[in-house]
């Protein structure tokens, strides 16, 4: 079904209206304004269509400096990458299939501890979960090893708010190699740093559920991420220690961090941009598809805040959505926002590539069978 259809999903028009309203009377304009690239929070627009009225494109740059290498990371992930081949032949050898189906269990319960909670949830405030949900959430999280919620939204918000610049822990301007992994093989940028310091994670050290695993965050890590996956396939159905460590450990582990960082390289690089095309950030089905909704990313930078991080498209390409709005049903998740058709249309004409063939639901152009074919629920009664 079409996500925009979910009932009682919150609607932000007049809040952008309204932050807009206030961006254009603060003069001079702060120093948040004068210096990032993206929005994070709807309280950033400078428009009543969710965007920045500076020209951003001169603000994108990536220094000319020699990098420094974190030889560490490069020998760990020289490995990781060495054993996931060794592993995707080991699943075709000799590895049982509940080894599989285990591992593929495992990736998606990583995926969403990424896309529904650090992402969806602990970076962009998209919607609010309770604390049975969150402390679901954080389990996903920490088997999936991408460092703890607390320290990966807070790197994932000045990824927005300084998008493809020097301050971008994973400026896709260095090129694709440096998005996808490179950007974990060296020193970070004194800029990256400097404006981390700067941005607001009150929120996350409110929640006590974020803290507990930030705490002992090097204690369950290991547990969840390498030792309970390797011991659970050998002793419920006699797998060996290889094709458990092999498959199940490391061909897991490294296939959902490359395909979450797909997200930063190749949905920064390859696809349209229908509703900005000033930006890099792109919409990439394939993306979506292995990382659970999360590439329809030139929709996403432009409303980050929309908890769908897409405008329409089926579940099956969106599989976070429908994940949120299952637990919005029985109540673990709440105040679910989402971006009003009028304020898509007016960004899609103002800001898009042209690519976009609908602006949304009820357009003039849409097609009359998808209208007829899309399946609506929770419709209000006649």
């Amino acid at each position: 079904m079409p996500p925009n259809a979910q009932a009682g999903a919150q609607s932000i028009t007049d809040s952008l209206i309204a932050a807009a309203a206030n961006a254009a009377a603060d003069s001079p304009p702060n120093k948040l304004q004068q210096d990032s690239t993206g929005v994070l929070f709807e309280c950033d627009v400078e428009t009543t269509d969710g965007g920045l009225e500076k020209d951003i494109t001169t603000l994108k740059k990536a220094e000319k400096r020699r990098l420094k290498l974190v030889w560490r990371n490069i020998i760990a992930f020289g490995y990781l990458h060495l054993a996931a081949l060794y592993g995707a032949y080991l699943m075709v050898a000799s590895a049982k299939w509940q080894t599989i189906a285990f591992a593929y269990i495992l990736y998606v319960m990583s995926g969403l501890g990424i896309t529904a909670g650090a992402h969806r949830l602990w970076a962009h405030r998209s919607y609010k979960a309770k604390w049975p949900l969150r402390l679901l959430l954080v389990i996903f999280n920490t088997i999936a090893f991408q460092d703890a919620a607390y320290h990966w939204a807070r790197d994932h918000r000045v990824h927005h708010k300084y998008s493809e610049t020097d301050a971008d822990p994973h400026n896709a301007t260095r090129g694709f190699f440096f998005s996808h992994i490179g950007w974990l093989l060296c020193k970070k940028h004194p800029e990256v740093k400097a404006k981390g310091k700067g941005v607001d994670l009150s929120d996350l050290r409110a929640d006590p559920i974020l803290m507990f695993q930030k705490k002992y965050y090097m204690l369950l890590m290991p547990i969840a991420c390498f030792i309970a996956p390797t011991i659970v396939p050998m002793y419920f159905w006699g797998e060996s220690f290889v094709n458990a460590w092999f498959v199940a450990t490391m061909f897991r582990w490294c296939f959902i961090l490359n395909v979450t960082w797909l997200v930063n390289s190749a949905a920064h690089k390859f696809g349209g941009r229908p509703y900005d095309k000033f930006i890099n950030p792109s919409e990439n089905i394939s993306v979506a598809i292995l990382a659970f909704g999360e590439g329809w990313h030139n929709y996403h930078h432009v409303f980050p805040w929309d908890y769908k991080t897409a405008e329409l498209g089926q579940y099956s390409l969106n599989f976070t959505t429908a994940f949120i709005d299952f637990f919005a049903k029985i109540g673990w998740a709440y105040d679910l926002k989402t971006v009003s058709s009028d304020i898509i249309q007016k960004r899609v004409k103002r800001t898009g590539d042209g690519t976009h063939a609908t602006w949304g639901w009820g357009d003039a152009d849409q097609p009359k069978e998808e209208i007829e074919d899309a399946l609506i629920t929770h419709k209000k009664s006649e």
